[in-house]
């Protein structure tokens, strides 16, 4: 679905989170970033793969990884999906979808026969200098973190 590859400079992004904070590509310039775009807060997938993601939270700081959630859910959904899971990263409320189209994670899909567009779960993983190192496409919403670390 994405043409980003390893290698790749990640795209410049701005966007605000569940409580209004402005997140960019900038912000994170000299951190390890985990981006991971999802379809739908609080829907099964969505919320095992970011539950998953929260578990290993203290592994992810120890190897000094940040880490943004996206979908394009209102910033009302984010907040209620990040307390109701206690998730302790941001989740940025993409509603026009700038990040999602920057990263080239939006597209057709199908689900039960009916196709329409949406957002296909991707993971990338952005060094230091805002070069993409990996891209997951095939994410294993139960153990994503062991993907990544």
């Amino acid at each position: 679905m994405t043409t980003l590859e390893a290698g790749d400079k990640a795209p410049q992004f701005s966007a605000k989170d569940q409580d209004g904070n402005t997140h960019s590509l900038e912000d994170y310039k000299g951190q390890k970033l985990v981006v991971f775009f999802y379809p739908k807060a609080s829907t099964p997938g969505c919320t095992a793969e970011a539950c998953n993601l929260r578990d290993n939270w203290e592994t992810f700081k120890a190897e000094g990884y940040k880490i943004l959630g996206v979908s394009a859910d209102s910033q009302k959904r984010q907040q209620n999906f990040k307390n109701k899971y206690e998730l302790p990263f941001p989740l940025l409320a993409d509603e026009d979808k700038e990040v999602i189209n920057a990263f080239g994670v939006w597209g057709p899909k199908k689900f039960m026969g009916k196709e329409y567009d949406g957002i296909h779960r991707t993971t990338f993983v952005i060094d230091e200098d805002g070069i993409i190192t990996e891209v997951i496409s095939k994410v294993k919403t139960k153990d994503h973190a062991a993907q990544i670390l």
